[in-house]
């Protein structure tokens, strides 16, 4: 037994040496004897031994982490588990056999809900039989999976999901099944994942067991076989019926870090499947057993290699990243510390210096500069923030560039955060606040106790007075590259259009911009859309489907060019008024106002639009009738289009950190009905998003995909890139482009515009 005396000795080393030490005892506010019986000691020596005689840590193989199926989503090879990986984890995969391509991206977006985006191609059949449609263009399936946990895994109860596979796609792969996993690990052999489950359509086609369900009412017993030509519709009715199948299987991984192998036993047959049905392909399983072996190059890539059915190889690879843990690993200009060479009045202030090191070291884009009329003893600075997504970052770094250059008679300094010339964020910085930081002054200082966020009402009367600089630009321009691109064309797998666009805005006055986009195509692939009647016969206004002729037939073409009024009235109301070529097929004039309270978690907004389309064979010509096109093809030379928007901040339990937005009223093919948006953002700030939009234009109407539907990702750039930036990356999926369901691609949006009243795109990585 040693001493106290000697235990405090000690103690350095060991809450050096070991994270995890209880921190009471490591600040020497608990005896040894106290923290032994709290605990607080982990993985150390016990207290009755010497410390330095550290027992040595058992042999433990690697943590078996859940992996891909081939189909997309954890699982095993075919067949899912009950397993669920991190919540934000993603995992993009590529899978090839002699009959299917799969392109995944799996998706844990909460830790109890999977998804997962398929593309599949069909390797023995076309897409469709008429040549002069779609050519040699394979057969390509979209498909969508949804996952959820029911009870997740503890001493005796095994983790068990419930699952739906291909639930808005055409039934190649549509099935359901119950899966429950179980671990097993071993100090010296390895991690076993044992799964049993029962499946329902694809999942259960082996027919091994009796359904469950059919029990309970005589329609589970049958399954539907007959599915939309259409695809995309939902097929609730054939869920859980049918015949079944138990399947099962396990996955081990190897006391080898990067190895690990699969073996499962197949609910499928594959008797249903696509090529055996069309193509006469046998598919007959030798075996129902599958066996697999995943080898990890890194933690992102793994490579699989896969012999099913006892007649067919497959080979993989999988990139998997966690969207919940980007950190932002900045090279940044460093604080200035805190000087005694400050102005001795305004007057004597280089304001030019100031706002260039504003701009450098806080970024903050400085318009003007108020000085308090009355006493004199606050400045106000009027600027838009073009680095930090963290706020109060931004405050500290702005308050240390003031502190060293504005006299010591100010005690405030004022933030005034601008978007479009509208205040969106009122900050107050106490002078001495900061410098009672700056020199640590008191046990754990912290920029908030020097910060006061005032109402966004407030600035108009500064505003009101001259400023003592002014240094607001009226004109700003930027040349950027964008990409469109489209999933599973009929024409081609892969549709995309990478252009260059520069865009310029001039200031009339605070409120009116006139603004402009400009597009330079630089490579397509659009000249292989049809621009004729499309195959299925649909007669809707060609709102979308005619892109080719706006982007393909132009090298260049001018997106944009409108005149725009920004306004807000009293604390929460905002609006603006725009006119012009609204985008790159519609002209028009519309307005769109918003209520929107401060730390708010929802909005609620509405605008509203009589617009035109334009000819795209003319750079300001607009189409003067509906046929003008053509007398087969319908355009809508005069119409009207608007919604009625909610948007929701969930802040459930089970829920957080989601963006629900309903859109309701008439979109461009003059189809009324309603649009869902949802958005998961994670703690680095990366958002994911699906959206769809069902309207009174029926399946048959809309054509193939049924209803329009997408999906996005927004990426902040300063989680990409080695220097603070708050812009960010968007990149958005469109499975087919069809004409019903689309809105009205507008310039500015009042709900971004107006993001910091209560934050969505600009909240802080977490991280």
């Amino acid at each position: 037994m040693f001493s106290y005396s000697l235990f405090k000795r000690l103690h350095k080393y060991r809450c050096d040496h070991y994270r995890t030490l209880g921190l009471l005892m490591c600040a020497g506010m608990v005896s040894p004897a106290q923290a032994q019986s709290l605990n607080v000691l982990e993985e150390s020596a016990p207290l009755d031994q010497t410390p330095l005689l550290i027992k040595d840590t058992p042999f433990q193989t690697p943590a078996l982490t859940p992996t891909q199926s081939d189909l997309g989503g954890v699982g095993l090879l075919q067949m899912p588990t009950g397993r669920m990986t991190e919540e934000g984890m993603v995992s993009i995969g590529y899978n090839h056999n002699s009959e299917y391509q799969f392109y995944t991206l799996s998706l844990q977006v909460t830790p109890w809900f999977e998804t997962t985006l398929r593309y599949t191609q069909v390797e023995d059949l076309l897409y469709s039989n008429k040549e002069e449609f779609s050519g040699d263009t394979k057969l390509a399936d979209k498909g969508i999976d949804a996952k959820f946990r029911l009870w997740t895994e503890n001493q005796w109860r095994p983790e068990v999901s419930v699952g739906l596979r291909d639930l808005g796609g055409t039934g190649l792969f549509d099935g359901e099944f119950v899966a429950a996993t179980k671990r097993f690990s071993t100090d010296h052999y390895g991690a076993f994942d044992f799964t049993l489950g029962m499946g329902w359509g694809y999942f259960g086609t082996r027919d091994n067991i009796s359904n469950p369900t059919c029990t309970v009412a005589d329609r589970y017993c049958d399954r539907i076989s007959s599915t939309t030509d259409n695809g995309g519709s939902i097929d609730y009715q054939r869920w859980f019926t049918g015949p079944a199948a138990l399947f099962g299987g396990i996955e081990y991984q190897t006391p080898f870090a990067p190895l690990s192998f699969k073996l499962e036993y197949d609910g499928n047959d594959y008797s249903r499947d696509k090529p055996v049905l069309d193509a006469g392909i046998d598919m007959t399983p030798r075996t129902p057993w599958n066996i697999g072996a995943i080898y990890a190059l890194n933690e992102n890539f793994s490579l699989r290699v896969g012999y099913e059915r006892g007649t067919t190889t497959t080979l993989g690879l999988t990139f998997a990243s966690n969207f919940d843990t980007i950190k932002t690993p900045w090279i940044d200009t460093p604080i200035p510390a805190l000087g005694d060479q400050q102005a001795t009045d305004l007057n004597a202030v280089d304001w030019g210096n100031v706002t260039a090191e504003l701009s450098d070291v806080a970024g903050y884009r400085t318009h003007q500069v108020y000085q308090d009329d009355d006493q004199g003893e606050s400045v106000t600075l009027v600027a838009e923030q073009g680095k930090y997504r963290d706020r109060e970052l931004a405050a500290e770094r702005a308050a240390a560039v003031l502190a060293n250059h504005l006299p010591s008679s100010v005690t405030q300094y004022q933030v005034i955060e601008t978007q479009k010339n509208i205040p969106v964020k009122y900050t107050e910085i106490s002078a001495q606040g900061y410098r009672d930081i700056a020199t640590v002054q008191y046990f754990n200082p912290n920029i908030k106790d020097a910060l006061l966020e005032l109402p966004n009402d407030d600035p108009y009367d500064i505003l009101d007075n001259e400023p003592i600089y002014d240094q607001f630009k009226p004109f700003n321009y930027n040349i950027s590259p964008d990409l469109t691109q489209s999933i599973g064309n009929p024409e081609s797998f892969y549709l995309y259009s990478i252009t260059l666009e520069g865009d310029a805005s001039y200031w009339l006055s605070s409120n009116l911009e006139l603004s402009s986009s400009v597009s330079l195509n630089l490579l397509d692939n659009l000249d292989q859309l049809n621009s004729s009647l499309l195959e299925d016969g649909t007669n809707n206004y060609r709102v979308r489907t005619l892109i080719r002729a706006y982007i393909h037939d132009n090298d260049a073409y001018m997106d944009n060019l409108q005149l725009t009024w920004f306004g807000n009235y009293g604390k929460n109301w905002y609006q603006q008024i725009y006119g012009g070529y609204l985008e790159t097929m519609f002209a028009g004039v519309g307005s769109e106002i918003l209520y929107r309270r401060p730390h708010s978690n929802w909005a609620v907004g509405l605008d509203v639009n009589a617009i035109s389309q334009r000819d795209p064979s003319s750079v300001f010509g607009l189409f003067g009738s509906d046929d003008a096109y053509g007398s087969d093809t319908k355009v809508l030379s005069q119409g009207t289009t608007g919604h009625l928007s909610l948007y929701y901040q969930t802040d459930f339990s089970f829920m957080e950190d989601f963006l629900i937005q309903l859109d309701v009223g008439q979109f461009l093919a003059s189809d009324v009905g309603a649009r869902l948006d949802v958005s998961k953002q994670y703690k680095s700030g990366v958002i994911i998003g699906a959206y769809a939009s069902k309207t009174d234009m029926s399946a048959e109407e809309f054509g193939e995909g049924s209803f329009t539907k997408g999906f996005y990702m927004s990426i902040p750039f300063d989680t990409i890139s080695l220097r603070p930036n708050n812009s960010r990356a968007d990149i958005s999926w469109q499975p087919i482009t069809r004409d019903g369901g689309q809105k009205l691609d507008k310039r500015n949006e009042l709900f971004e515009i107006t993001d910091m009243v209560s934050p969505w795109y600009q909240r802080p990585n977490q991280n």
